[in-house]
């Protein structure tokens, strides 16, 4: 009765309303061009929301952008959304039939949040075209009230706001180059003309800038189309306002082929990080895309060192939390396999086959509580049935328990006693010990 009462426990668990996430971050909607900031203990991500158009809403087999949601974590494993903060519908100046709603950001400043946002102007003395706007909330994920009317001197996309050492405000944005203005301490107007940042490379698309500063200088970062897709580039310089100087490459050209990609990046907790978008829940369509996190190192001579994208991700997965190990941070060849659950509806997940003896997968970095846990429960399916081991640390490493599988053609718990308890820090191996293949979507530690 206790492992009844457990696996119906895990599988309330996932019907929770925080996103259990690893990579992509979000996995119950597309999330792009993530702009994630850090306010009090918190991160906060603000990022695009891609739709799929359909006739009379958005340009088919284009992006479709028609509102924004902010998701928090306070560990960067379990996010919240917090909902819709804005949509061109409640925008005044925005056309609300455009669905172009690109990438954001937002930043704290004298007790307010400044959320800004590019849209569509609607038809006017100037004519249409991309102008970016700003909304203003007494908390990080709104109410925001969008301004009457955009920001006069900005026309373009990708808006971007650092905020240096002395209080001066700066905003960057894109439009076929780089530009950058001070802003007045109201956040509403520039205190400069715009000028057109350099030295970066002269061929191929630039978008998408973000600023930060580590140790007196300013690193510029922005997608670059150098070959055939987006990678990320960045620029150094000892000034918010330049000469930069390009000082190399972030991240490179995806490997699956998303044409775009989009950064931003924040210190938590004494770690960087860079997050990025892929389009791991639509590898057909890539204007349909998810939001990333991997961690980023410096070296000693303050440039930056390459991020490789991984399934895995950041942050410590609880062990009580369905534990997707299809996320996984390194994985035996041949015998392991990862595919979709459903191909027709990827936003249910993974999945992992194992189907051959030895075969292993590995998830780094699972935290168990100092009581330890006494059950694992494991969402499986398997036609023949099979037996696999959870080990501890590496594939030969302490055995935390055998789980034999019935013939079950359909996804069920399965849940065992466990044969070791653990507490602390953990990377798991989850291993086959027999051919027979099994298919397994969680696992979780009670």
């Amino acid at each position: 009765m206790k492992q009844i009462k457990h696996s119906l426990l895990v599988l309330m668990m996932l019907l929770a309303g925080n996103a259990m996430a690893q990579n992509p971050l979000i996995r119950n909607q597309f999330s792009a061009d993530p702009s994630a900031r850090v306010f009090g203990d918190r991160v906060y991500v603000y990022p695009s929301h891609d739709i799929l158009a359909t006739p009379g809403h958005g340009r088919v087999g284009w992006f479709c952008m028609e509102d924004y949601h902010v998701f928090s974590s306070s560990d960067l494993t379990e996010w919240t959304d917090h909902g819709v903060i804005i949509s061109q519908n409640k925008v005044p100046w925005a056309d609300s039939a455009a669905y172009s709603m690109w990438a954001p950001d937002c930043i704290f400043r004298n007790g307010k949040y400044y959320f800004y946002f590019p849209a569509t102007e609607k038809s006017s003395a100037n004519g249409r075209g991309f102008r970016v706007g700003v909304a203003i909330a007494d908390k990080p994920y709104g109410p925001f009230v969008p301004q009457k009317e955009p920001i006069a001197g900005i026309r373009g996309i990708d808006p971007n706001v650092f905020m240096d050492d002395d209080g001066q405000a700066y905003i960057y944005w894109a439009q076929g180059n780089i530009y950058a203005a001070k802003l007045k301490s109201n956040m509403l107007e520039l205190a400069s003309e715009p000028v057109t940042l350099g030295v970066l490379p002269d061929k191929g698309l630039k978008e998408g800038p973000y600023l930060f500063k580590r140790n007196g200088m300013y690193y510029l970062t922005y997608p670059h189309v150098a070959n055939k897709t987006e990678r990320l580039e960045y620029a150094m310089s000892e000034s918010p306002l330049g000469p930069f100087k390009y000082a190399g490459v972030i991240m490179d050209e995806s490997v699956s082929g998303c044409w775009t990609n989009h950064q931003s990046v924040i210190e938590f907790k004494k770690q960087w990080y860079l997050f990025y978008h892929n389009n791991d829940l639509s590898p057909k369509f890539d204007k349909s895309r998810s939001i990333r996190a991997d961690s980023l190192f410096f070296n000693q001579d303050g440039t930056i060192r390459p991020v490789m994208q991984t399934f895995r991700g950041v942050g410590a997965t609880p062990a009580f939390s369905a534990i997707q190990i299809d996320r996984y941070s390194a994985i035996s060849q041949p015998g392991v396999s990862v595919t979709f659950i459903d191909s027709l509806h990827t936003m249910k997940g993974w999945k992992t086959t194992l189907n051959e003896s030895g075969a292993w997968i590995r998830y780094n970095k699972v935290s168990f509580s100092r009581a330890g846990s006494k059950f694992v429960t494991a969402q499986v399916r398997s036609a023949v049935g099979g037996r696999f081991e959870i080990r501890a640390d590496n594939p030969g490493g302490p055995l935390i328990a055998v789980l034999n599988i019935d013939a079950t053609p359909e996804w069920k718990p399965v849940t065992t006693n466990q044969a070791k308890a653990l507490s602390g820090m953990h990377d798991l191996f989850v291993v086959s010990v027999d051919p027979r293949p099994i298919e397994i979507d969680w696992i979780s530690f009670k």
